[in-house]
């Protein structure tokens, strides 16, 4: 019997499409998927001791966690390899908490927090271990020379400056960043409480400038990736996130911008075509209202960002009944 050429081709590309589309099944999972914690490495501080940066890969596009400081979120300092220095029955409390976060929003957050260590740490490893979905998985931060990172790896790993290679990036400075007020705040359930933050960018560096123009949405949507990294542009950006407590039960006025690597169209994220970073206000000062619906401890997280480089500072609330 003969078959048409024509008609084999058809079916060759659907047993190729087939597979292909099935295993690229998983990056899209909207929630069942795990939280992994990462190591995005060091730099020396001024004073000769170093600074360990983490963040962490949601795998779902929907679905947060909130794990508590505790046996299932938890950093540990070992002896380079010492493995069973990590169980839980074993783990110092007293250094459990490294000021990493409680709720983990969906997709990548890198650099998301550091840690300093003292010149001396030599061969240890400062782990963090941390369970979501019955699975422990650990991000293991040591000295080793391939981890060492400066301001231009931190750009290029968050597709900054529009995925931008130069090599200005290395001396670039983050925003200077204040919240207005006490970094300590008391407020009821249901009660709103106004933040203020004012933050600024001191080298104006990377400049901001629009994304290269496209002819309409559709080609942002279906166009090939140009980068192994999502990338956002330039210009200066505040945002709140909860860092510590369930984010679900509190709400901001106005909502604000993503500051995970959301990159669905119109996802109010840096990294979500198209490209649109809304102008600073004329002072340089942000603010919102923020109400939570149950009480609990909780730590809110500002962010501010060039597009490359970030500065973070923290607002703990305890809300009461």
């Amino acid at each position: 019997m003969q078959y048409s050429k024509l008609a084999l081709v058809p079916a060759l590309a659907l047993m190729i499409w087939l597979p292909a589309a099935q295993a690229q099944q998983r990056f899209m999972e909207l929630r069942g998927e795990i939280t992994s914690p990462a190591y995005e490495g060091w730099w020396e501080n001024e004073d000769g001791s170093f600074k360990l940066f983490y963040g962490y890969m949601n795998s779902n596009w929907e679905q947060t966690f909130n794990v508590p400081i505790g046996s299932a979120n938890y950093f540990s300092v070992v002896e380079e390899g010492a493995l069973n220095d990590l169980s839980v029955d074993g783990f110092d409390f007293a250094q459990a908490d490294q000021g990493q976060p409680t709720h983990f929003y969906p997709r990548r957050n890198p650099f998301l927090f550091t840690i300093d260590v003292p010149a001396d740490f030599g061969e240890r490893e400062m782990v963090w271990t941390l369970q979501t979905q019955g699975q422990t998985l650990r991000a293991y931060g040591t000295l080793k020379p391939d981890y060492a990172i400066d301001p231009q790896v931190i750009s290029t790993e968050i597709g900054g400056n529009f995925g931008s290679l130069s090599d200005a990036l290395r001396d670039n400075i983050s925003p200077d960043l204040r919240i207005e007020g006490e970094n300590r705040r008391s407020v009821k359930v249901g009660q709103p409480l106004s933040v203020a933050v004012h933050a600024s960018d001191p080298d104006n560096y990377p400049p901001p400038r629009p994304a290269p123009r496209l002819n309409d949405n559709l080609e942002r949507l279906y166009r090939p990736p140009a980068s192994i990294v999502a990338m956002s542009g330039p210009g200066l950006r505040f945002a709140w996130s909860v860092y510590r407590g369930p984010a679900e039960q509190v709400k901001f006025v106005p909502a604000q911008m993503k500051t995970y690597t959301d990159t669905r169209m119109y996802g109010n994220s840096a990294w979500s075509p198209p490209f649109t970073i809304p102008e600073p206000p004329a002072d340089g000062r942000w603010t919102a209202e923020v109400t939570f619906d149950e009480p609990g401890e909780y730590v809110l997280r500002g962010v501010a960002s060039d597009g490359s480089m970030f500065s973070y500072q923290n607002l703990m609330v305890t809300v009461t009944r």
